[in-house]
């Protein structure tokens, strides 16, 4: 596995992650490391280098 310099959330682990909501690409963000989905909109956050991929848990940002 390879890992991003700037985060440790493996490259091989962010290609196959998906929105759980509406299933599109997710695009990294690094402050505050988080992944924000390119459909709806949702951010999902990082803890401890762990993507928190539950709808709940996510916040939905402007496009």
């Amino acid at each position: 596995m390879s890992y991003n310099a700037a985060a440790m959330i493996a490259k091989d682990l962010l290609e196959i992650l998906v929105c759980p909501a509406c299933k599109k690409e997710l695009e990294h963000r690094e402050n505050p490391e988080s992944l924000k989905c390119v459909q709806c909109h949702r951010v999902y956050p990082v803890r401890d280098d762990i993507p928190i991929m539950l709808v709940d848990e996510a916040t939905i940002e402007a496009p």
